[in-house]
């Protein structure tokens, strides 16, 4: 048993049992629904699916992150129990959660000044997120102290590779990521834009896909190319979707084209709070392969 906690955010996009099982305790973000206030729990208290429902009927759908006073009060817990903490967060490319989680654990060693609070920015998002802290959480079974997994993350959080696509631009261009115009044009062309996650944590259209089809290809282009070993890849493969159908299109196309991966895909949903900005149609692809550099 490891003297300290290794801890995220919901916002990592994988599932209770599955958090429960790796020792991973979890923050909440918060997502309002046409007013009402629900915890991005994993779908404990609210389903992602139903959130992506209500969505589709016109319902607004807002989010916050975790809050300097939240983020006491939940490293408090583990600080009472005696034990030290580090604590990974959503990238600081696409949330200020990172900067709360900092200034929440410089106010908890003024009480707790015998204790160390580590906060990691994860550069990565959804269950790349997560699939950063499944390895995270394998070093720490191995062993490490939490400065050897401190250190550790710090040198592969970039070998986390990040790909999706969307085939639904209403939700971008409602958030403006999108201009109502290019979205339009996007939307009668059946463009499917293809991002990644770069270097600094930040979601970067990289390429303009026609057809559902296509995008579904060329995601699996990206991982031959980026993947570890190429098509002889062996490590974890993390996929998350708002899509069933695409993403078992996705699934089955890794399979076909990594003989060594067969069975060995996880799927999740991607959570409430994340799904609150890319909406239906979202696919996102996640495996070790080379570090991130633009």
């Amino acid at each position: 048993m490891s003297d300290y906690v290794l801890s995220c955010c919901a916002s990592c996009d994988l599932n209770p049992d599955w958090m429960k099982k790796r020792d991973i305790p979890y923050a909440f973000f918060n997502v309002t629904l046409d007013g009402l206030s629900v915890k991005d729990d994993m779908g404990l208290s609210f389903s992602p699916r139903e959130l992506l429902k209500r969505m589709e009927e016109g319902a607004d759908a807002k989010t916050s992150q975790v809050s300097i006073g939240e983020y006491q009060t939940y490293f408090e817990e583990f600080l009472k129990e005696g034990k030290d903490i580090l604590h990974v967060t959503l990238s600081s490319g696409i949330s200020g959660t990172y900067n709360a989680a900092c200034t929440a654990a410089n106010m908890m060693k003024e009480d707790y000044p015998d204790r160390k609070i580590i906060i990691i920015d994860s550069m990565a998002a959804s269950s790349g997120y997560g699939l950063l802290m499944e390895y995270a959480a394998d070093k720490r079974d191995e062993g490490l102290s939490i400065d050897e997994l401190a250190a550790w993350i710090e040198e592969n959080k970039l070998n986390i590779v990040h790909w999706f696509f969307s085939t639904d631009l209403t939700y971008y261009i409602k958030g403006g990521r999108v201009s109502k115009t290019a979205g339009t044009i996007g939307q009668a062309l059946s463009i499917c834009p293809l991002l990644n996650v770069d270097f600094e944590g930040r979601l970067i259209p990289r390429e303009k896909i026609r057809t559902k089809k296509k995008v579904v290809k060329r995601i699996v282009e990206k991982m031959v190319e980026d993947a570890e070993n190429g098509i002889n890849y062996t490590g974890k493969v993390f996929l998350s979707d708002t899509d069933v159908e695409l993403g078992d299109a996705v699934q089955a196309l890794i399979e076909e084209t990594f003989p060594q991966l067969k069975g060995r895909i996880h799927r999740f949903d991607i959570g409430c709070t994340i799904a609150s900005h890319t909406g239906p149609g979202t696919v996102a692809l996640f495996f070790k392969g080379k570090k991130r550099v633009d």
